[in-house]
């Protein structure tokens, strides 16, 4: 099993990277956290890999952190979680804040993660409650009303990216006021198209 790359980036794209090793390019499937980390295609890149082996494929999925690594094994493990769910998760929420939520059985923050029913929300705080990796989250508890919740979930999950606070609060007002975006995929990726420019 594959569990370590080191390389150069040939390819970024959303959610997917090529990595070329010696001669051969690694397509990789990575959270927004780690796209965002990685630089620009021609940097050198070094990524934890978790290697998924099925009838019909072998998949790659690259982390920056051992954190983000532990978590995507850890939602995989639970019934009715794929890659593809996990790999959502983590780019819709901060690693901390989803080990908060589910250590405090936050059931209306893991639901607004993209691709979280209340069903499988349940199931997390159930299967994953004691599961977590230690010292992940604080003990503070979320004051944040509501009605700012999905506004609060995008500029933490973009600040965590690398994006400079204040720029990404001015940019998440300025689209809320232009039409009420109350969607987290939708906002950010609205925000994300805002910022490029």
């Amino acid at each position: 099993m594959i569990a370590h790359l080191s390389g150069e980036l040939l390819e970024k794209h959303i959610q997917r990277l090529v990595v070329g090793v010696g001669g051969v390019g690694y397509e990789v499937l990575v959270p927004l956290s780690t796209f965002y980390a990685v630089g620009e295609p021609g940097h050198r890149v070094a990524l934890r890999i978790y290697t998924r082996v099925t009838d019909d494929a072998i998949q790659l999925f690259g982390f920056q952190t051992s954190l983000e690594q532990q978590l995507f094994e850890r939602l995989i493990s639970v019934s009715g979680i794929g890659p593809k769910i996990a790999l959502a998760a983590l780019s819709g929420i901060e690693p901390a804040e989803l080990v908060r939520a589910v250590r405090q059985s936050d059931i209306a923050r893991l639901t607004r993660i993209p691709g979280i029913g209340k069903k499988t929300a349940e199931r997390l705080v159930l299967e994953l409650k004691d599961r977590l990796p230690d010292g992940a989250a604080a003990d503070s508890t979320d004051t944040t009303p509501a009605g700012d919740s999905v506004k609060d979930d995008v500029l933490s999950a973009l600040v965590n990216l690398g994006y400079q606070r204040a720029a990404v609060e001015t940019t998440v007002e300025k689209i809320t006021r232009r039409s009420s975006v109350d969607d987290f995929e939708l906002l950010l990726r609205e925000v994300l198209k805002e910022l490029a420019r």
